[in-house]
């Protein structure tokens, strides 16, 4: 039995899949964009040594900096791992709010064409020379419908899109399934809901944490090893502002506001995403424990 746990961002899913996955002798896999990367611990609130160490991970600092990633890419590594933990576990717990990553294992993706890294670096030779904008606008131009789907002016996205387009002439978006989703019938989606104002300030706090627990000398740490700031690993809400704050161009208050800002809207498009999966069984975190919560999980796996 496959069980996602999905939520905005600070929704509180890593507390709740770890003791659902200790309580099902299973291991986690996770369903973030940017917690399989190395160096970025702090600003992707990935789980502590102490949480790695109580339960198995997967997709967890598996990637360098450098290497590029796609939901595509991930489903292919979930596929192995899943294999693998189900050849002496019964359950495999999924845990995230990547929108894309979530979709591809629900709903697998129609034959989409790898990478071509000739198009990948004219692209990103592009925005150094010209701006992310330029690229951003021909996406909406010839793909309008892949535009809501994209946490914001994602780099990463843009360019896959456009590369996609440049090898097939097919919009990006028409090779996701447009029949209405059918949930798998080994698949149980479970969400965190919590108001929006108090999202909002669990938010607010978490970014002021991650502040405190030396978020911006995580940033310059990967700086001074020498990778490049226009990574694509590093357009990361969080990592950017904090880039940008370190090259003069904000103080440190304006930095955190553009933080909890970016991260707030970020959570806004994660909630409209979700919204339209009507098979999201979801659970009231705000007024439940994880423990209350975790029983009713637990009451509804077959």
């Amino acid at each position: 039995m496959r069980i996602i746990l999905l939520g905005p961002t600070a929704s509180g899913k890593t507390e709740l899949s770890l003791q659902l996955a200790e309580e099902l002798g299973t291991s986690i896999i996770s369903a973030d964009s940017r917690q399989c990367y190395k160096h970025l611990d702090i600003g992707t609130a990935k789980p502590s040594k102490k949480e790695l160490s109580r339960v198995p991970h997967f997709n967890i600092s598996n990637l360098e900096l450098e290497e590029d990633d796609s939901a595509v890419k991930f489903v292919a590594r979930a596929e192995d791992w899943e294999k693998e933990i189900l050849q002496h576990s019964d359950h495999v717990v999924y845990a995230g709010g990547s929108t894309l990553h979530l979709t591809g294992l629900i709903q697998p993706f129609s034959n989409i064409p790898d990478s071509k890294e000739e198009n990948i670096t004219k692209l990103n030779q592009q925005i150094d020379e010209e701006g992310i904008e330029i690229l951003y606008e021909k996406l909406k131009e010839i793909d309008p419908d892949y535009i809501p789907k994209m946490d914001g002016m994602n780099r990463l996205r843009i360019i896959r899109a456009l590369d996609v387009w440049m090898q097939t002439g097919r919009p990006f978006s028409s090779f996701h399934q447009k029949d209405e989703i059918t949930l798998p019938k080994n698949t149980l989606v479970f969400g965190l809901h919590h108001p929006r104002e108090k999202l909002y300030e669990r938010i607010n706090q978490r970014v002021d944490l991650m502040i405190e627990n030396g978020l911006i000398e995580e940033v310059q740490s990967i700086l001074d090893q020498g990778f490049l700031k226009d990574l694509q690993s590093l357009q990361t809400v969080g990592y950017r502002e904090i880039i940008t704050y370190l090259d003069g161009d904000f103080t440190k208050d304006e930095m955190i506001e553009k933080i909890k800002t970016n991260t707030r809207r970020y959570a806004k498009r994660q909630l409209t995403w979700f919204r339209r999966w009507d098979f999201i069984q979801w659970l009231d975190a705000d007024q439940l424990s994880v423990e209350e919560i975790k029983e009713r999980v637990l009451r509804t796996i077959p």
